[in-house]
């Protein structure tokens, strides 16, 4: 390997380093998506199951709830996407909330199998500039 090889090669693993650190970003914002989609889903089941007139605890964030009283009217609203919401049975909620935690999740998956594939290259492409600094440390003539 040529010193500008040598210099590409160190380049192209500073971008896998970048792009890794933008996976894991990424992965992050999803795991926290799809908690929240699962939260949701769980909640619209606990006031789908409880009688009119019984006490459930709903979560409100930030490891918070609040007691609420469960009325006649079982009607959630549900946001759909760019700032728009819209009201559904629970049921139908619910198996919004669920559908969108499976698509996070799948995005999730191929997300951490996109960030596996490149800590592999990072991960062969670092092993390979180390190998050349050993060889070039080994060349060098002893003083």
């Amino acid at each position: 390997m040529n010193d500008d090889e040598l210099g590409q090669a160190v380049r192209v693993l500073e971008s896998y380093n970048r792009q890794l650190e933008a996976l894991t970003d990424q992965v992050r914002l999803l795991q926290a998506s799809r908690d929240e989609a699962v939260r949701a889903s769980r909640s619209l089941q606990a006031i789908a199951d409880a009688k009119p007139g019984e006490e459930v605890l709903l979560p409100v964030g930030a490891s918070s709830f609040v007691t609420v009283v469960v009325g006649e009217r079982k009607k959630a609203v549900v946001g759909i996407g760019s700032g728009v919401s819209v009201e559904k049975g629970l049921a139908e909620a619910k198996s919004f909330m669920d559908g969108n935690a499976d698509s996070i999740s799948e995005a999730l998956k191929r997300s951490i199998a996109a960030m596996q594939e490149v800590s592999g290259y990072a991960e062969d492409l670092q092993n390979a500039i180390q190998a050349e600094y050993s060889r070039r440390k080994q060349a060098l003539p002893m003083q």
